[in-house]
C-alpha cells in the first residue's frame, strides 16, 4: 500500500521567546515493513541546526527558534510504501543492544497493579505469541481508550488506577508487562491510516516485543491488532520520551499552545 502523509505542528507563545531548541523525530526510515519513497520537513519560524541518528537509530533534527519568535510551524510530508507482515518487523538492528530493552523507565515502572495484571495471565504456556495477544486483550479490558484522562507524563500505575488512557498509555502498560515477563520491549511512534477518516489530531503509538525466532513484533492494544500495511513506523525507544515526535526546551516565561494536524491516506 502506498500512503501519503502530512503532519503539521504549530506552536504559539504569548510572549517573545529568547531561545528555544526542539528535537524532531519525524522522519521514517525504510525497513522490512516499509519503504520511504519521499520525505521532507519544512520549518517556518526557526531553522535546522544539525541532524543525527540517536542511540535507537532514529533520525533526529535539532531546530532552533528564530530570536524572539512567537510562533513556529513544523511541517513534514511524504510517501511511504508499506507491506503487511502481520506485525513482524524482524531481527534487531541499531546501536542499542537488545538487552537494553528489558530496562524499565519511570514511565513504565511496574507497581502492584501491573504485577497483579501480569499474574492474571497465568503461568507461562510456552507459546509466547499467544501470551502476548492475551496480554493485549487484558490491557484493553483494564484500560479503556478515552482521551483527556492522562498526559505524556502519566506512569503505568497511574494509568491502571484511572482505568482510562490513549495509545501511548496502552503501549506503556504493555511494555511494563513484557519486561516483567523477561522479554525486551520497545515503544514505537508513527502513523496509522484510519478506516473512517483522513484528518487526525495526533500521530499514533504502539509497542513491540522481541520474540525469539521472529524478532520484533508489533502490538497495537488500542486497535486490538498487530500493525499491518496501514501503519508507518517513525521512531522507537524505551518509552514515549525516547520516541516523541517533538520535544525540547526554551528560555523565558512565555506560555505555549500547540495545534497538531495529521493526514494519512492511501494514494
Amino acid at each position: 500500500m502506498r500512503l501519503t502523509i502530512s503532519h503539521t505542528t504549530h506552536y504559539k507563545y504569548d510572549a517573545p521567546v529568547r531561545y528555544g531548541l526542539s528535537r524532531l523525530r519525524l522522519t521514517p526510515t525504510s525497513d522490512a515493513c516499509q519503504t520511504v519513497l519521499s520525505w521532507k520537513t519544512e520549518i517556518v519560524g526557526g531553522k535546522k541546526e544539525v541532524g543525527y541518528f540517536d542511540q535507537f537509530h532514529n533520525p533526529v533534527e535539532l531546530v532552533s527558534l528564530d530570536p524572539d519568535a512567537q510562533e513556529i510551524h513544523v511541517r513534514c510530508e511524504g510517501e511511504v510504501e508499506t507491506r503487511d507482515r502481520a506485525g513482524v518487523v524482524g531481527e534487531h538492528a541499531g546501536f542499542a543492544p537488545l538487552w537494553l530493552f528489558r530496562r524499565t523507565t519511570p514511565l513504565t515502572a511496574p507497581g502492584p497493579l501491573l504485577t497483579e495484571l501480569v499474574r492474571e495471565l497465568g503461568p507461562p504456556t510456552g507459546d509466547t505469541l499467544a501470551s502476548l495477544h492475551a496480554l493485549c486483550a487484558l490491557i484493553a479490558e483494564r484500560v479503556v481508550y478515552r482521551a483527556g484522562q492522562t498526559s505524556s507524563a502519566s506512569s503505568v500505575e497511574e494509568v491502571l488506577t484511572t482505568g482510562h488512557g490513549v495509545c501511548q498509555d496502552h503501549a506503556h502498560v504493555f511494555l511494563s508487562a513484557v519486561r516483567v515477563l523477561g522479554l525486551p520491549g520497545r515503544y514505537a511512534s508513527g502513523y496509522l491510516m484510519m478506516d473512517d477518516r483522513v484528518e487526525q489530531d495526533a500521530s499514533h503509538a504502539w509497542a513491540e516485543a522481541y520474540v525469539k525466532g521472529l524478532g520484533w513484533v508489533g502490538f497495537d492494544v488500542s486497535n486490538a491488532i498487530c500493525p499491518d500495511d496501514r501503519y508507518v513506523r517513525v521512531a522507537t525507544g524505551l518509552d514515549y520520551d525516547d520516541a516523541a515526535p517533538i520535544s525540547g526546551m526554551r528560555l523565558g516565561a512565555a506560555s505555549e499552545s500547540m495545534v497538531v494536524a495529521v493526514q494519512v491516506s492511501e494514494q
